[in-house]
Parts: structure tokens; sequence; C-alpha cells
């Protein structure tokens, strides 16, 4: 939404409390001195990640030594990142050994089929340093980012870019395709396409649970390897196929459902409406279309999650935002749908489903 200015006729109200703190009259002082080192905490986390520590601890507990020698650190730092991490329940201490916590080790220990590690790794070595460049881009209103700031095909050209970017794609799909899985009647369709699909997370998740469902992923031709390899390792090759192409370029491939995750927020609410008309389009009446992002709540206040990574688009991208609910239903009626629920998903996520019915 490059050069306008979105309102909202919801207001915030500037006398509430501050969320979880008291009335003390340092209240304020302590949510400011909270969100300035809010980037302390966040970077403990992607450092264990990226020292695979949760995963050397999934074959038992191992005291502060130990666990020292076999990630390599010195023995300098080691005990208070340790206790850090404790500190920040991601790890417990028990008799000056350490062990993963029930509750976090399955989205921390690699191989667990909810692993988010990858998704920690994209924002550790993609996000981190890229929201150095937020006072540029505010600025300028220009990308700061590189290869994603050029196209997806840039980016798809470095190997090792590319692999980070799929392997967060993937993870950073895995809890909202697994929420449209369990959440969407899926009884009532035949087949489900992913338009921008990446590895085929999304269609992965579904078909697995949903034994009825054939149909694949959408993206650009280079894509097609990681997606044939991810899909084979599902074991779902037979109900999964490829569709080569560019959503800009290209028409979409027929299908009773299109889902259109993380695809909208890359681009200007033109780009937004001309993919939801080729949606409409290829749906077969009766058919849906799924569109889910980080969306602004409706009051532009509410969750600060959507706003920031609206942010983190300015940073990326050249033209793309996050919005909210009303806006991409908005967008859908006029592309042809006329019926819409928004749906939360299981993580930051929020799904706008339109119905295309039969005339």
């Amino acid at each position: 939404m490059t050069g306008r200015t979105r309102t909202s006729s919801v207001e915030c109200s500037s006398g509430t409390p501050l969320a979880g703190e008291g009335r003390s009259n340092d209240t304020g002082s302590a949510h400011i001195v909270s969100l300035g080192y809010a980037f302390w905490k966040s970077k403990v986390l992607l450092t264990a990640v990226e020292l695979d520590l949760f995963t050397v601890l999934a074959e038992g507990s191992l005291d502060v030594r130990e666990l020292a020698r076999r990630i390599q650190l010195h023995e300098r730092g080691a005990q208070d990142f340790f206790d850090a991490l404790v500190a920040l329940k991601l790890l417990h201490r028990r008799d000056g050994r350490y062990a993963n916590r029930p509750e976090t080790a399955p989205y921390l220990v690699r191989h667990q089929p909810m692993y988010l590690g990858d998704l920690l790794q994209h924002l550790n070595q993609r996000h981190y340093q890229n929201w150095g460049l937020l006072t540029q881009a505010l600025r300028t209103g220009m990308p700061q980012s590189g290869a994603l700031a050029t196209g997806y095909s840039a980016l798809y050209a470095d190997p090792s870019i590319q692999k980070i970017f799929l392997n967060g794609m993937s993870a950073g799909s895995l809890l909202s395709a697994k929420a449209l899985a369990e959440r969407f009647p899926w009884r009532e369709y035949g087949s489900i396409v992913d338009i921008g699909t990446a590895q085929g997370c999304v269609p992965v998740e579904i078909a697995r649970m949903h034994t009825h469902l054939a149909g694949g992923g959408f993206d650009l031709p280079s894509m097609e390897p990681a997606f044939a390899k991810y899909v084979r390792k599902s074991g779902l090759s037979d109900r999964l196929r490829f569709y080569p192409g560019d959503f800009l370029a290209d028409p979409l491939p027929e299908a009773d459902v299109l889902v259109m995750g993380r695809i909208l927020h890359n681009w200007d609410v033109a780009t937004r409406k001309l993919l939801l008309e080729k949606a409409y389009r290829a749906l077969k009446n009766g058919g849906a279309v799924i569109v889910y992002d980080p969306l602004i709540d409706d009051a532009r206040c509410a969750d600060p999650h959507g706003l920031l990574s609206s942010l983190n688009m300015l940073i990326e991208t050249k033209a793309g935002s996050e919005y909210t609910g009303a806006e991409c239903a908005a967008w859908l009626q006029q592309a042809g749908f006329r019926e819409m629920r928004i749906e939360p998903l299981a993580d930051v996520h929020t799904a706008v489903i339109g119905f295309k019915r039969g005339r």
C-alpha cells in the first residue's frame, strides 16, 4: 500500500493499563526497558538453535562442562548461557545438570515432526541482521534486504540462501498447515493446490491427514527439485505433483481449493487483487481459496505481531505489507467471492477464506 495511509475506525485507548503489569509509578519505565532488552532474549534462543543445543540434550541431561564441550563453547560464558536458557524456561537444571523442557523440546529438537528450528535459523540468519536496517527502510520506503528485494528468482539463485529460505518457509508454515488440516472441511473437497508452495509443506501436511485429497503445489520452475524431494520423503508422490509457473504471468492450476499462504503480503494491493481474481477463475464451482498471513487486527493496535510483520515487509520487499481481515474480505468480494470467513490459526497467522458458490 505504498503512498497510502491506512486508518481504523476502532480507537485504541491511551488510558488502558499495560498488559500484565501493575499500576505502580514505574509501570511505563518497566515496559520500556523490557521492550528495549527484548532482543537479548530472542538472540539467546536463536543462538541455542544455531548450536543445536536442544538436539544434543535430547540424548540426555549433561553438566555444564560436558554440554559446553559437546557444542564447542568456551568455559567463560557457557554457564551463564545455559542458565539464561533456564531462566527463559527453555531448559531445566537439576543437580547441576541441564535438560530439555518437555513442553518445548518437540519444537526445538531436530528431526522431530514439529521442529521449528529451521524457522528460527531463518530468523537468525536473515531477519536479525535485516532489522538493523529498519531506520533506513523507514526513511527511504525502499527494501534493504538484498535478493528478496529484487524478486524470488534472485533469492532462489543463491543455493545457500535458497536452502535457508525454503527450510524457514516450511517451518514457518507448519503450524498453520496443521491447523488448516484440522479445521477446514476437507471432506467436501477432492483437490488442493498450494500457490507459492516452496518445498510443499502445506499440501503435504493437509494430504497426510486427508487421504482422499490429491493436487500439489504451484511455484517457479526452479522449485521443482526441492518440492519433489520434500514430497517424496513424505511418501506422497502418488497424490501430490508440482505445477511450474509464475503466478504473476501464468494462469493458476484448477482445483477445488487453492491456498495462498504468506503470498499476498509480498505485493501491493493491485497485485493482491490480481491474484485473487486468478484464484476465482481457477477454482471449480463450489471451491474455496484460503489466504493466510500475519494479519493486522482491525483496531491496528491490539496485536503487535501483524504490525511488526508489516515492517518486516517494508525492509524486505518493494511494496509488501500486512493487512487486516476486513481488507482481505473486501478484495475477495471484488474478485467474485460471495461468502467469506476469517479463521485464526494456531500461530501468528490468520486465514481469510472465500467460497466460490456455483451459479
